[in-house]
């Protein structure tokens, strides 16, 4: 867990428990680039006024405000005052949502991308009542389990789509191995080979039950091990490493587009400094 008080722009995480982890952040100005998170983004705006663009259009979350961002969805922010914004974010990984609800239900989506929605603000804040401290297994599955069921009372459809004819099994299988092979170099074949299914029918199973394609999402497991070096005060290059990453520049292409800022701003802001 990484934490920095500061009165400028700053950054505090900590490590996921059971597919969720929590955020907490400031910023004055710009915050971050245009870019895609494989979880499901929910978050409770704290202070000013936070603007992104998402799905073709201007975004404004004001204090007391919640937002919702799918996976997948590219996105930007920064401030829309000039004081800035402050906000906690929870990120939800989608297969436990899909789990949640019921292994024969698709992904929820939720159109109202910001609204003013005390339960959902409730749930946010209720799951930092003891941040930094770590999250509890028991507890994490239960944040997780509340927040689906937001997710599905919110979502475009009264119930969430079934996925009876879908591989849920071969998909869980093939999620295992990318998230216990986050540091390899992983092939189609590989993944064939442990599923039974052709690539082009695993991708398709897989983006509609996880919202991300299978090389997304190992590149997010990829990132997430390199944030967590970072955050424990590892170098660039030696985060890039231990991630699987061919090398520094190679990492720092993917940290941009998946965190929307580099990671030697990411270090800085989360008070390890390394560059």
């Amino acid at each position: 867990m990484t934490r920095v008080l500061r009165t400028e722009d700053f950054i505090a995480t900590d490590e996921p428990v059971h597919g969720l982890q929590r955020l907490v952040a400031r910023f004055g100005g710009h915050a971050y680039d245009p870019h895609r998170h494989e979880t499901y983004a929910v978050g409770h705006t704290l202070s000013g006024a936070q603007a992104f663009r998402y799905r073709g259009s201007d975004r404004i979350s004001v204090q007391d405000e919640c937002m919702v961002i799918h996976p997948d969805e590219v996105h930007d922010g920064h401030a829309g005052v000039p004081d800035g914004f402050s906000y906690r974010m929870l990120y939800v990984e989608p297969w436990l949502v899909c789990r949640a609800l019921g292994r024969d239900s698709l992904l929820p989506f939720v159109p109202g991308v910001v609204e003013r929605d005390t339960e959902l603000v409730a749930l946010i804040d209720d799951a930092f009542a003891d941040f930094p401290n770590p999250m509890e297994p028991l507890q994490a599955d239960a944040f997780i389990a509340d927040v689906a069921a937001q997710l599905s009372r919110r979502s475009d459809g009264a119930k969430p789509q079934r996925a009876n004819a879908l591989p849920v099994e071969k998909i869980a299988t093939a999620r295992e191995f990318l998230t216990e092979a986050f540091d390899q170099q992983v092939t189609s074949g590989d993944l064939e080979r442990i599923t039974g299914l052709d690539r082009f029918e695993l991708s398709r199973a897989f983006r509609r039950l996880l919202g991300t394609s299978p090389h997304r999402y190992l590149l997010g497991r990829r990132l997430a091990h390199a944030r967590s070096c970072m955050a424990a005060g590892e170098g660039l290059a030696e985060a890039a490493a231990a991630s699987g990453f061919a090398d520094q520049s190679h990492m720092t292409r993917h940290f941009r587009a998946r965190f929307g800022i580099t990671p030697g701003r990411f270090a800085a802001l989360a008070g390890t400094g390394h560059s």
